[in-house]
């Protein structure tokens, strides 16, 4: 089947017979006369198989008819990232060349007061990330109310991302006549919920099964040890030993490993180019046209460029890091092996991504093979880890060994305990034992009573003629003073009688 027979315009056929295409793709040779038929559409289809063309030519046939508003766009895109909202837009300028369409991309890192300017005038298509639609929305500068047709793109990275509420908030604000599109790789069960929620009697067209990599691509995992510089030792080993490495996309779990590895590859003498979401927008679109030109045949990029960025000719993808979620391997995979070519993937498989690899097998449904790193190369430099002291600190320590001079008792004299005489060295033993013994400590003064010594004036106390009196307290020493017995019972005061 040809484009011919998919319902497109003259338009629309004669841009893409400009780009050389003759026949359309399993998924849009499905999805295109469902669109034109004005029914709802979720696609399921892996990376790579022309998803984005699928609803941009049948877009660009129904935009022929009609004519935009101002501030009130009259097709709406979604995408999770600005590259992939980039590269819709690209694909916009491409096939409607011929046509007066207005486009307008809304995605983060640009000023707010240009994109202002475009809504403005009105707009055909809109492309944009959710966070930054919301924020026109919310300034009053936008309304949703006039879309006609909505397509949310790459449905599970947004789900990734953490944009399903914004997703759900965006389809709360336009018309619940709408036709919508629904693209997705994965069919999370959170997905599934929103695809129940927000389609219509939608078009199933499900080319592959979901979770799936093409059989275009050539994948293995080699085992390394656990330690980081290990890890690049190995990923240098494989770059070199792949003859057939055209160009290259390194993945990385975390946005400081790709900075921390492409200064190391680059150290190394490799050409390479860095790309993660917290980069600048102008560097990110510098790395990835640098990318796209073959000036940089290395890239370093985080998971923001495994889904849907079109490169066709990748040769090679390297897991520097195992992916946590099973299906961003299946999206990384994706990069290479597209449009029919042959492509390699190669996972570095440390012992601690053993859990990820097995739920990634499960996921695909077949074993990925084992494979050798290659010869040798260059050892990792030494101011790239720590250096190790080769002594052990309990070896630091200055102590005699048992064995020569036998045990401390025998070495030293003991201390005579208390109230022990003290023995009176031996002639022979006298030199050495005058250095360990102590100095002789002088007498301490005698303690100081507590109370003062009575005064010779006053008496001392008779000794109590009875049994049970009270001694003088402290505040009565006077002689003068009786003392007081009226707090003693009366069987206390009795006089006692000695038995002669």
């Amino acid at each position: 089947m040809s484009f011919s027979n998919l319902g497109l315009s003259d338009k629309v056929l004669a841009a893409v017979a400009a780009s050389g295409y003759t026949t359309p793709t399993p998924i849009q040779e499905q999805a295109i006369p469902h669109v034109l038929a004005r029914r709802d559409v979720l696609g399921i289809a892996q990376t790579g198989t022309g998803k984005t063309a699928a609803f941009v030519l049948p877009m660009l046939t129904m935009l022929e008819k009609g004519r935009a508003r101002a501030r009130m766009p009259r097709t709406l895109i979604l995408e999770p990232t600005r590259e992939l909202a980039a590269q819709v837009k690209e694909q916009f300028d491409k096939y409607g060349a011929g046509q007066k369409l207005t486009v307008a991309l809304l995605i983060g890192g640009v000023s707010f007061g240009d994109q202002d300017v475009k809504l403005t005038r009105g707009v055909d298509v809109l492309i944009a990330t959710p966070g930054r639609l919301l924020d026109h929305t919310e300034r009053g500068g936008l309304l949703l109310t006039g879309v006609e047709l909505l397509v949310i793109d790459e449905a599970d990275r947004m789900l990734d991302m953490g944009f399903i509420p914004d997703i759900e908030r965006v389809c709360k604000l336009v018309p619940f006549t709408r036709q919508t599109l629904f693209f997705t790789a994965t069919m999370p069960p959170e997905i599934r919920r929103i695809t129940e929620t927000f389609l219509h009697n939608p078009e199933k067209i499900e080319v592959s099964k979901p979770a799936s990599t093409a059989v275009t691509v050539t994948q293995s995992q080699v085992p390394c040890g656990r330690e980081p510089h290990e890890k690049r030792e190995t990923l240098r080993r494989l770059i070199r030993a792949a003859t057939d490495l055209k160009n290259a996309i390194i993945f990385c779990n975390r946005k400081r490993e790709v900075a921390l590895l492409a200064k190391s590859l680059q150290k190394h003498g490799f050409s390479v180019g860095a790309l993660h979401g917290d980069m600048d927008q102008s560097a990110r679109t510098a790395a990835l046209d640098q990318f796209r030109k073959g000036e940089l045949p290395i890239l370093v990029a985080s998971d923001v460029a495994a889904r849907g960025l079109d490169i066709p000719e990748v040769s090679h993808v390297f897991n520097f890091d195992v992916p946590h979620h099973p299906d961003d391997y299946v999206h990384r995979v994706g990069r290479t092996g597209r449009a029919g070519r042959l492509g390699t993937a190669i996972s570095i498989v440390a012992p601690s991504d053993q859990k990820s690899i097995a739920a990634i097998e499960k996921l695909i449904g077949k074993e990925i093979p084992h494979a050798d790193a290659g010869p040798a190369g260059d050892a990792e430099e030494e101011t790239e880890r720590p250096a190790r002291s080769s002594r052990r600190p309990s070896e630091s320590r200055s102590r005699a060994p048992r064995g020569e001079d036998g045990p401390r008792e025998a070495r030293e004299p003991r201390r005579p305990r208390r109230g022990e005489p003290r023995k009176a060295p031996e002639p022979s033993e006298a030199r050495e034992t005058v250095e360990v013994q102590e100095p002789r400590r002088e007498p301490r003064e005698p303690r100081k009573p507590r109370r003062e010594p009575r005064p010779a004036s006053v008496p001392a106390p008779a000794a109590h003629a009875s049994f049970g009196s009270a001694p003088p307290s402290r505040e009565r020493e006077s002689a003068s003073e009786p003392a007081d017995h009226s707090h003693l019972p009366a069987f206390l005061l009795r006089p006692v009688r000695a038995r002669g």
